[in-house]
């Protein structure tokens, strides 16, 4: 199938200038995630999350951002999915927004820690009750028989935990990618986009760089 027919320009959304961006990568981040909300965008918290083995081999995912601060960026998990065995071993991470409507992508890659358990309990009890009860239901990525196993398995815990608290189970919970690089970009007309680069360097410090597109 060829695709070429899809092609599209960019217009023009103002640009990403130097005299325009924030000296500290995480306000310009809130600044584009604030844009990206008020102009309505379908689920602006989803981002790609890849991973690796400690041999290079990626994978990468669909996740939904639960917040963010100048420590990083929280997403939650099962412990033992294929993602979290593969920060086990290899404890560093990539992600990537992409606000089409925007013509706006963020990318940021670091090292992931396990969040405290009183986090994890905490935004675990905050979910809604199915979806507490789907953490319960299965374990993430391990193999099952079909459809129909799923939905009995989900049938079981909720009349197990009727009228109760669910508890968060031990092998479910938080992360927090610590970033060590950001890049913003922002579509422009003829293909002559703005990347602005930042990089963390030793003394803490955020250097910042055009790059070209």
């Amino acid at each position: 199938m060829n695709t070429d027919k899809l092609r599209r320009e960019y217009q023009s959304q103002g640009g990403l200038t130097e005299d325009r961006i924030a000296e500290n990568p995480f306000d310009q981040f809130e600044r584009w995630f604030t844009d990206a909300t008020e102009a309505g965008i379908d689920l602006p918290d989803a981002m790609t999350l890849a991973t690796a083995t400690p041999d290079g081999i990626p994978s990468a995912r669909m996740v939904v951002l639960r917040g963010f601060d100048t420590n990083g960026f929280c997403f939650y998990t099962d412990y033992d999915s294929q993602k979290g065995q593969e920060l086990a071993e290899n404890p560093h991470a990539a992600l990537v927004f992409y606000w089409r409507e925007l013509d706006r992508q963020v990318r940021s890659n670091g090292t992931v820690e396990k969040m405290t358990k009183a986090e994890s309990d905490a935004y675990f009890a905050s979910r809604p009750i199915d979806s507490q009860l789907a953490v319960r239901t299965e374990r993430q990525s391990i193999v099952i028989p079909g459809r129909e196993h799923l939905e009995n398995n989900f049938k079981k815990a909720k009349q197990k935990y009727s009228g109760n608290d669910i508890p968060c189970p031990s092998h479910w919970g938080g992360y927090r990618l610590i970033p060590s690089m950001f890049e913003f970009w922002q579509g422009c007309p003829s293909r002559l986009h703005d990347r602005i680069h930042y990089t963390l360097k030793d003394n803490g410090y955020w250097e910042i760089e055009r790059l070209s597109p």
